[in-house]
């Protein structure tokens, strides 16, 4: 059963949504007992990406956003925990190292698997199933839907991937969970913003939320965004509640944000 502390949800009439799965930081304390100390920094979440989204109000779009850590259980993860790009490191649906392959436990504490299976029930399921019911109701009321999953990570993480991440990566899943074109079309607003790099489909093509939702036979679109911290936090070592916001990196970021939210919003009616 969920809680109204589960997640953080604004409901609005537009067909957009807005999915954060990752910022959360909140561990229950006798789980958080078990964790290490190096853990409950918690280097991994997608640190304040869904307060980047303030423009929601103005687009008309509901906000969905975990308050939960990552380290609990990872929201953007089949619940079967399957690979989503197999043969490459990646975090589980229940975590028990973090991206750069520290341990989150300390000896003999990780969790088990009826601990895991717990977990999905009680923090995963009731997160998919608010969204499953946000896009019902944007279809129902609209006749289509996009979903616009927000991420963010380090751009270097030599574990997960050779080099530097360009600082914005689109994921339409190849274009199974968006139309190519709508896709296209989107990052095309993208590049146009030299002052960032960009790619489509690149190293993160979308993990669970984007693959599980987006499915374009039902009008159901869905690209994730996954931003380099670069392009918001400020630089150092991370403040006890997780990186700050960088002002001036902020007022960058946020209008191509918005322009390409719009473009998702202008562009989608052709595709339906």
């Amino acid at each position: 059963m969920s809680s109204p502390t589960d997640y953080r949800l604004t409901e609005r009439a537009g067909p957009l949504i807005l999915s954060s799965p990752h910022p959360g930081r909140l561990i229950p304390p006798k789980l958080a007992e078990r964790m290490t100390p190096e853990a409950l920094v918690q280097l991994d979440a997608d640190h304040r990406v869904d307060e980047l989204y303030d423009m929601a109000e103005a687009l008309d779009a509901s906000s969905l956003a975990a308050v939960w850590s990552r380290y609990v259980v990872d929201l953007n993860r089949p619940p079967d925990d399957a690979p989503l790009y197999p043969g490459q490191i990646g975090s589980g649906l229940v975590p028990t190292e973090r991206f750069d392959g520290a341990p989150l436990y300390q000896p003999g504490k990780a969790p088990t698997q009826k601990e895991a299976e717990n977990r999905i029930e009680r923090y995963w399921r009731p997160y998919h199933q608010t969204l499953e019911r946000l896009i019902a109701t944007a279809v129902e009321r609209h006749g289509y839907c996009l979903l616009w999953d927000c991420h963010s990570i380090d751009p270097i993480s030599p574990r997960l991937f050779d080099g530097r991440l360009p600082d914005l990566n689109l994921g339409s899943y190849d274009g199974r969970a968006c139309p190519s074109g709508l896709a296209q079309a989107v990052h095309g607003g993208a590049s146009a913003i030299l002052t960032f790099t960009s790619v489509l489909d690149g190293r993160f093509k979308g993990g669970f939320i984007t693959r599980r939702y987006g499915q374009p036979e039902r009008k159901v679109f869905a690209l994730q965004l996954e931003l380099s911290y670069s392009t918001y936090l400020q630089d150092g070592p991370p403040h006890a509640d997780g990186p700050l916001l960088d002002p001036d990196r902020v007022a960058r970021l946020k209008p191509v944000l918005r322009s390409m939210l719009e473009t998702f919003l202008n562009e989608a009616p052709r595709h339906v």
